[in-house]
């Protein structure tokens, strides 16, 4: 599946959640809901705001509102702080600004903050969101003040343009082209390519070659038709071009590949329908959205 919006759904009325993960690794996505990010233990590449990021013990990075990110641990023991929040609880003070980087320079008490929410949510009394949504308010403003701030840009005909091109190259991946898409763009095809990559993190032909790739994969399960007709039909066009292309994304050659095999690469499609990119290895060790321990008994 290419990657789609994220869309959170929060634990009741309370538009805050929390969680620790091992080994995280997600696709490339985005959604409306703002995601800070503290490593624990290990290291972990972060790809944001069109860089990649490595993040060590005590480091930190914030995802903003809208921005396009994924995350691959670099050890299986990377344990990563997640706290996710609904935008609107910064918009009203700090909606004319975002963060000038997403890695955060200072140090701030994110352990603890995410303990203490942790805690206030799987308590769950009624004024734990207000509690929760304070602590939250308090850990921004601190990072806020404490980081450089740049003016929060209007999204622009550009960032339009580019989200209505990843909606043409689903529709017609099977004909569509870089010239097509540098022209779709408005773009000399240098820029174009420059564009692309800073946006994604890969280049374009990668990116038109997962689209077929996958779409190959679903004619695949469908059955009825054979390699040469799914090779055309995908847009591969030769069945020798099919065959390359397809070993080079998912690692098999196409009458080789597992029952029920799903791509997991890092590659945006914006979508509204609800999507989440966390993969299979990636393991949740906590959140607040688990049952509270029992009290014990009074003796």
């Amino acid at each position: 599946m290419i990657a789609k919006r994220e869309v959170w759904n929060y634990p009741g009325s309370v538009k805050v959640w929390v969680g620790k993960y091992r080994h995280s690794h997600n696709l490339l996505h985005w959604h409306y809901d703002c995601e800070l990010l503290y490593v624990e233990r290990g290291s972990i590449d972060v790809f944001c705001q069109r860089q990649l990021h490595t993040l060590g013990p005590g480091e930190a990075l914030y995802v903003d509102c809208s921005q396009v990110h994924y995350m691959s641990a670099r050890e299986e023991d990377t344990t990563l702080i997640v706290i996710v929040f609904d935008y609107d609880i910064l918009r009203p003070y700090l909606g004319g600004v975002r963060l000038a980087h997403p890695r955060l320079k200072g140090s701030y008490p994110i352990p603890e903050v995410y303990t203490a929410v942790r805690d206030l949510l799987l308590r769950g009394d009624p004024v734990c969101g207000v509690e929760a949504t304070a602590q939250i308010m308090l850990l921004m403003s601190a990072i806020f003040r404490g980081e450089e701030v740049v003016p929060r840009p209007e999204e622009g005909e550009q960032e339009r343009r580019f989200m209505s091109l990843l909606e043409h190259i689903a529709e017609k991946y099977e004909f569509f082209t870089f010239s097509d898409a540098a022209s779709f763009m408005g773009m000399s095809e240098g820029y174009f390519s420059r564009y692309f990559h800073g946006a994604t993190g890969i280049v374009f032909s990668r990116y038109l070659n997962y689209v077929r790739t996958e779409h190959a994969i679903g004619l695949m399960e469908e059955g009825g038709l054979s390699m040469t007709e799914i090779a055309s039909r995908s847009g591969f066009g030769t069945i020798r071009n099919f065959n390359r292309v397809f070993r080079s994304v998912t690692g098999y050659a196409p009458r080789e590949l597992p029952q029920g095999f799903r791509l997991s690469d890092r590659f945006v499609y914006p979508s509204d329908a609800p999507f989440d990119p966390t993969l299979h290895d990636c393991e949740l060790l906590e959140s607040a959205r688990e049952t509270p321990p029992a009290p014990a008994p009074v003796p």
